[in-house]
């Protein structure tokens, strides 16, 4: 036996595992780096977020990254020099994590990494006859294995694409073995470039789950924010947009896009939902003249008008469930303050409830990825009619 393939097979053969998740989202603001140990498998998962940081990027990886995100037309030099760059890049991030926290890479046992999302490719959005569904993640798992020393599994998203499905939102499977509940009805909002959840019925079952994205939740604030106001990221506490008032007839132009009209399960991205997006709906609504206030709030009311929607179409016939939030958009109390106020009776809590810091769940959930990836697949979890395929996910990097 290779020492490598014994190497991994005496990591799975431990009681706990320590493993790095990464999460690097469509909001260009940071990596997510989640110290976590893990043990059992499944639905037995238990999970420790020993430590958490996001560590911002300068203006020159989000520049670089900017040139070839979202866009069909891209310098192809550029965008092959990026998929070893930013592997490299979050390396020194770990590195430096690990240096704060006082440890080394022996440590650490597995590194989770999600990578860096350039363009979402969905055959309901490309609709091109004899092609299917595609994504593109940057971050090359070898790389990022001799950056840090430590065997990488990345590229999750391929294995799902390869099995039928759309490549997202992969947070369906963390979500489900994590926390799925006996108790109670929950629905896992996550906000961040886009909008999605993942809805958990107390049944726990395994049929009747699904993850969807939902739309734009920042994606086309931040954009627009970052257009109009130098040296601004995004909107915050929301300051722009409750200065402003909501134009019915743009909100309504918004809404008029035929991924509304979609069934649950689908995916999205700022392919669609962007700049160029809300110039067309400003055309067609006669509202090219309104104040840099008017169109933030009426961006804001947009994402949360498409979360609210979501929500009661799935919970049309329930009398109770929890929403647990998470995501950057659970920072934005305008926009969590309209969620709210559409839906008094129900109960809007974070995932800080269920022992994970909200800031820190998707890269949690890519750990729970690697841990089934490395001791899973003997409860498979799958939903042929939501489009979960029941696969292991992950490409194996080892550090030498």
């Amino acid at each position: 036996m290779h020492s490598h393939i014994q190497q991994l097979y005496s990591i799975a053969d431990k009681p706990r595992r320590t493993i790095i998740g990464l999460m690097s989202g469509t909001s260009l603001d940071g990596l997510d780096v989640a110290l976590c140990q893990l043990s059992g498998d499944g639905l037995n998962t238990q999970v420790e977020l020993l430590r958490f940081a996001t560590v911002d990027y300068d203006d020159n990886y989000k520049q670089r990254v900017k040139a070839v995100f979202a866009k069909r037309e891209v310098d192809l030099q550029a965008l092959t020099l990026l998929n070893p760059w930013i592997a490299l890049e979050h390396g020194r991030i770990i590195n430096q994590c690990l240096a704060a926290w006082q440890l080394s890479a022996a440590d650490i046992d597995i590194v989770a990494s999600h990578g860096q999302t350039v363009y979402h490719c969905p055959k309901r959005q490309h609709q091109l006859a004899g092609e299917g569904n595609a994504t593109l993640q940057l971050g090359d798992g070898d790389h990022l294995a001799m950056a840090t020393g430590i065997i990488t599994l990345s590229d999750f998203r391929q294995k799902h694409v390869a099995a039928g499905g759309e490549g997202a939102p992969l947070a369906v499977y963390g979500d489900y073995l994590l926390f799925s509940s006996k108790d109670e009805n929950r629905i896992m909002l996550n906000i961040g470039g886009i909008a999605n959840f993942t809805w958990l019925p107390q049944t726990l079952d395994a049929e009747a789950v699904f993850s969807t994205d939902i739309g734009p939740g920042n994606t086309m604030m931040d954009a627009y924010v970052q257009r109009h106001f130098a040296g601004q990221y995004y909107d915050k506490d929301a300051s722009l947009a409750m200065a402003g008032r909501v134009s019915k007839p743009l909100l309504d132009a918004l809404k008029q896009d035929s991924f509304f009209g979609l069934s649950f399960p689908k995916t999205t991205g700022p392919e669609v939902f962007n700049l160029p997006y809300l110039a067309k709906a400003q055309h067609a609504s006669g509202t090219t003249q309104l104040s840099h206030a008017d169109i933030m709030a009426t961006l804001n009311r947009f994402s949360a008008d498409m979360i609210i929607a979501a929500i009661q179409q799935t919970t049309a016939q329930l009398d109770k469930f929890v929403i647990y939030a998470s995501g950057g958009g659970m920072h934005n109390p305008l926009l969590m303050n309209h969620i709210q106020q559409a839906l008094p009776g129900v109960s809007i809590k974070t995932t800080a409830d269920l022992a994970i810091n909200p800031d820190a769940k998707e890269a949690v959930l890519f750990a729970v990825l690697a841990n089934e990836c490395l001791v899973g697949g003997k409860q498979k979890f799958s939903n042929a009619r939501e489009g979960i395929p029941g696969v292991t996910m992950g490409k194996v990097s080892f550090a030498d």
